[in-house]
């Protein structure tokens, strides 16, 4: 950036913990600037100017969500961050794209038919760009994958298994917060499975068509809790007796980020992050069975368990040529309760666990002895590496004299991150899995949303 060039005015709206990584990201590339945060709580817009001001920044105005339409245009913004509850996307990418704005938006890039439908037609209208952040195509491993399957290592591919495990710290952190409700996420289908099926249709170049499943809450809530004994008589964790040796309780007062961000917020918005996982209210499933048929006559089952003791996935290829199989170990086990030190590992994505093990690559063409892919080293922070490597790509390298990244972690480019068309594919596939957990019929995505060509 020459002198004579201004950097590029931000605002990143939602400033909850997810967020920190597209602030630090902002702040560590001199090409832009943090100009605004928005968040209807004032103690997170705080916690987040804290950050900006730690790495050497300006401070950011503290904008209201009622501000947001209004002050886009009048405060000169041009690159909008969108990372708040997922059910109120659409309120802030919408009017971002029709100021002008460039938009990147948190997977998912919205919770139901209806908003999506009104984003894919702003974007029409507007001609503007939103990016989804799908930071798992970034993931090296993943792009190995991609790789060997357009390579034809096994031929054409014509059914897919994929089981993702997510252990009962992390797949309990979902029905500790916001998350819980399905209005606020889309649930476990929507907000979490849309990651998985943006790999599918990327790795497989491929449109979902029609999608069956079953779907069911059968360990957390309160009724699953008492049926298996798990179940503790309190609210939130903090400050209760009930909660002091609950495995399954998250101490907040532990965590210097989540006591900012969270407990010391609460007084402004009432928000719990803390809730009793057994507790009562949540309408989102914890164990989800999906079939999806695609374009190209492939097949995929999917299954998302929530309460593991371990974490990690496996997917198989099985095609004409061969069988390609990915298995990422992600953490082996759990013990019952984390150190208060680390705390904030409840969070998935921001350490690496001590205990995890690593991904796998192994072909197995016909006829032929099976062998390993030689893959990079594994980061398990930051999603396997993919986080750095998708911010390169939206927003260029970091400052190398950065806290984080430098100028060589680069992903294959700009073309890779995923678009409005890929954010509503990967949405169809959750939400016409929740309507046939609801129906128990068939749904044919083109009934929810016609997602026009990519």
């Amino acid at each position: 950036m020459t002198p004579a060039e201004a950097p590029v005015r931000a605002v990143v709206v939602g400033t909850g913990s997810r967020a920190q990584t597209f602030t630090a990201a902002l702040a560590r590339r001199p090409r832009f600037r943090v100009a605004a945060l928005c968040d209807p709580n004032p103690v997170r817009i705080a916690h987040h100017q804290r950050l900006l001001k730690d790495a050497g920044e300006p401070e950011a105005a503290a904008w209201t969500p009622e501000d947001f339409p209004d002050r886009l245009r009048t405060e000169g913004i041009e690159e909008v961050v969108v990372t708040t509850v997922d059910a109120v996307h659409d309120a802030y990418i919408v009017p971002a794209l029709e100021a002008g704005c460039r938009v990147v938006t948190e997977k998912p890039m919205t919770t139901d038919a209806a908003r999506c439908r009104r984003i894919l037609r702003t974007v029409e209208a507007t001609g503007g760009e939103l990016a989804v952040a799908f930071n798992y195509r970034f993931n090296p491993v993943h792009e190995e994958v991609r790789r060997q399957l357009a390579r034809g290592a096994v031929g054409e591919v014509l059914s897919v298994h994929f089981e993702w495990l997510l252990d009962v710290r992390h797949g309990a952190d979902y029905f500790r917060r916001w998350h819980r409700e399905k209005y606020l996420s889309g649930g476990l289908m929507v907000h979490k499975s849309s990651h998985h099926f943006d790999l599918v249709n990327w790795w497989l170049g491929a449109r979902p068509q029609h999608v069956f499943g079953y779907g069911r809450l059968g360990f957390y809530g309160r009724e699953a809790g008492e049926r298996s004994g798990y179940r503790r008589d309190y609210e939130r964790a903090h400050g209760s007796a009930e909660a002091r040796d609950d495995p399954f309780a998250l101490p907040l007062a532990e965590n210097d980020a989540l006591r900012s961000l969270y407990l010391h917020a609460e007084s402004h918005d009432g928000y719990l992050r803390d809730r009793n996982v057994f507790g009562d209210g949540i309408t989102i499933e914890d164990d989800m069975s999906v079939l999806v048929r695609y374009d190209t006559g492939a097949a995929m089952t999917y299954h998302l368990t929530a309460y593991s003791p371990w974490e990690g996935y496996r997917v198989a290829f099985n095609g004409t040529g061969g069988r390609l199989e990915l298995e990422v170990e992600e953490s082996r086990w759990q013990p019952p309760r984390l150190p208060t030190a680390s705390g904030r590992g409840a969070i998935h994505g921001d350490k690496a666990m001590a205990n995890a093990g690593g991904p796998r690559i192994l072909l197995r063409p016909l006829w032929r002895e099976p062998y390993a892919v030689p893959l990079p080293d594994y980061d398990h922070a930051g999603h396997g590496g993919g986080d750095e490597r998708m911010l390169t790509a939206l927003y260029g390298p970091a400052d190398p004299a950065g806290t984080h990244g430098t100028a060589d972690a680069t992903a294959t480019g700009a073309g890779q991150y995923a678009t409005a068309v890929d954010g509503a594919l990967a949405l169809v596939t959750g939400l016409a899995a929740n309507e046939s957990f609801s129906t128990g019929a068939r749904v044919i995505t083109s009934d929810l949303v016609a997602v026009p060509p990519g």
